[in-house]
């Protein structure tokens, strides 16, 4: 159940875009929101005014831009590195969902701008929600859910069943992609792709909550084959799982591996052209 939800605003408003769409699921419409800037060190205390100033006006658009009860809303201006303060207010908030803006920025080059959702990504185990700035944002009707044997898809199934339980019109898209690198890919989206046994126990759990839903079954490279199904079934909001691989040990340092690109949540994260909502479960 999500009933609090922490917006990361940067002044282009496609967040608080989001955030409005959110709010005519009616599931949502309980929840409170904290709307966070955060403002970077300065050089000079000149600066820092200057942008604690734009900060503070940021904020207030972003506020007054947002479609909820005023008594709902923690506005909170914030000073230090963005990359941690995100991190650091989803604790204190105890945040059940995030969304912030990203660049879209390729996985290289995310590392070497310092990227801001990547980082967050890495370290919160809080679900999060990325709008791309190239993202056209739509009233949320059309969920898929990448599905297969993790707790993550599975944490991903309930999110996407919570949010679609009383929308009038909403449907489910069950997807499951086999494997297959060398360059084959085959898809099915025909009733019988509801026979695939690894959709089979996440349909039942939909019949379960009457929602209305369909199942396509692929194979091919599963990052290129779910965002390309994600376009070409014009779907508003896409669901992926993505297991907590952090060390205990090491939970502060990122993970080179995904940011390099062998990560599918990553993958998707940077090319899906829909919001992509991801979630983990924490070992």
């Amino acid at each position: 159940m999500i009933e609090k939800i922490l917006v990361a605003v940067a002044g282009r408003g496609l967040c608080e875009e989001m955030f409005n769409m959110l709010m005519d699921i009616p599931s949502l419409q309980r929840a409170s929101v904290t709307v966070l800037h955060v403002v970077p060190p300065q050089v000079t205390a000149d600066g820092m005014a200057d942008k604690l100033k734009e900060g503070g006006e940021i904020l207030a658009q972003a506020v007054q831009s947002l479609k909820v009860d005023p008594t709902k809303v923690n506005p909170r201006l914030r000073q230090g590195d963005p990359k941690t303060i995100v991190c650091e207010v989803a604790e204190e908030e105890k945040s059940d969902l995030i969304i912030m803006g990203s660049r879209g920025l390729g996985r290289l080059q995310s590392i070497l701008e310092n990227s801001v959702s990547q980082y967050v990504f890495q370290l919160t185990s809080r679900p999060m929600l990325l709008v791309k700035d190239d993202t056209y944002v739509k009233k949320i009707k059309r969920v898929m859910v990448a599905i297969d044997k993790s707790d993550a898809a599975l944490e991903c199934l309930k999110l996407a069943l919570a949010l679609l339980k009383e929308v009038s019109g909403g449907q489910v898209i069950l997807v499951h992609v086999t494997k297959d690198l060398t360059g084959k890919n085959t898809e099915d989206l025909t009733p019988n792709a509801e026979k695939d046994p690894i959709l089979a126990p996440a349909v039942a759990e939909v019949k379960k909550m009457g929602v209305s839903y369909r199942c396509v079954t692929a194979t091919g490279k599963p990052g290129e084959t779910i965002c390309r199904l994600a376009e070409d079934l014009s779907v508003d909001l896409l669901l992926l799982g993505s297991p907590d691989r952090r060390p205990n040990i090491a939970k502060s340092f990122l993970d080179l591996d995904r940011l390099l690109g062998n990560s599918l949540s990553d993958y998707v994260r940077v090319y899906a052209k829909c919001p992509v909502l991801l979630a983990r479960t924490v070992g």
